[in-house]
């Protein structure tokens, strides 16, 4: 083995493998979305926007639509962050925060909804617990329906 260029550097692992994101035993350490939970066609989400019902919160505006599919399917989740919102960091960050929060309640939401959201502002800097409580409310909102 070779000694690390630097005087007092150490060797490091690498990280862009793929399977530095791994644990050892084989399983990812992120719990994503599988492409199966995500609304991905742009016609989807127009028809989410047009016909489906719209839930207005402080965080962010949700558009629910009932559509027929499979039980084992489960509800399918989609998000939209204008450009004028912010920089890509600032976009992507929202994203997550309500992605997890909604990742959390997913098994509570019924197999035949198309959820679209769209977050505003105030879900930059709002606390969890606050996002966490929209997300409840839009959960019951799709259970009432």
């Amino acid at each position: 083995m070779a000694a690390p260029c630097f005087p007092g550097a150490e060797l490091r692992a690498a990280t862009s493998s793929p399977l530095a994101t791994r644990e050892p035993c084989g399983t990812p350490t992120s719990f994503g979305f599988p492409k199966s939970a995500r609304i991905l066609r742009a016609a989807d989400f127009r028809k989410a926007y047009n016909e489906g019902t719209r839930f207005t919160g402080r965080c962010f505006a949700a558009f629910c639509l009932r559509v027929e599919r499979e039980p084992s399917d489960g509800p399918r989740l989609g998000f939209t962050v204008p450009r004028v919102f912010g920089k890509a960091v600032l976009r992507n960050r929202v994203k997550r925060r309500i992605r997890e929060a909604l990742r959390v309640r997913l098994p509570e939401v019924a197999p035949e909804w198309d959820i679209v959201i769209n977050p505003r502002r105030p879900a930059i800097a709002v606390p969890v617990e606050e996002l966490r409580r929209e997300v409840d409310r839009l959960v019951a909102q799709c259970r009432k329906q």
